[in-house]
């Protein structure tokens, strides 16, 4: 591990000191580790064609807006190597939120989470994305044969 010195003007220092006690952070390494890790993440990932990613698509739809639902499965079935499962929750008698669990490059993943959110009928939509490294692995179970799949390394 290495050291680093960092000069702060006293303004930040407040500001990071509140969050360190609102979050709970034992000290100021941990807080600002974190934050590094955060910022780090979030310049790769809005960086263009920065490689793969797995993400999280969180968006709010009212069920009843017509052909939505068709719509969002038709996208998802087009964009179908990007998306490894969807849990889909009803909130009320108007609204359901959706959670799309999705890996892959980041390009084409955000490319579909924006086709989803601007779909009429969409209230509200997040994209959380994490970049990894995709290797392929291939082994095999006892006498069968070889097979192959790709193992996610977080950056």
């Amino acid at each position: 591990m290495q050291r680093v010195t960092v000069t702060l003007d006293d303004d930040l220092m407040s500001e990071l000191d509140r969050v360190i006690e609102m979050k709970g952070y034992q000290n100021r390494s941990e807080a600002i580790r974190d934050l590094a890790r955060a910022g780090i993440r979030e310049a790769v990932v809005n960086a263009p064609d920065t490689g793969n990613c797995v993400a999280a698509l969180v968006y709010v739809y009212d069920h009843g807006a017509r052909e939505l639902s068709k719509r969002l499965v038709e996208t998802f079935h087009e964009h179908h190597h990007l998306s490894i499962s969807t849990m889909h929750i009803h909130l009320d008698h108007d609204n359901c939120m959706e959670v799309t669990v999705m890996k892959g490059p980041t390009r084409e993943i955000r490319h579909s989470a924006e086709h989803v959110i601007a779909e009429r009928g969409v209230r509200h939509g997040q994209l959380v994305m994490i970049p990894v490294e995709m290797e392929a692995h291939s082994h095999s179970h006892g006498e069968r044969s070889p097979h192959r799949h790709m193992h996610i390394k977080v950056k």
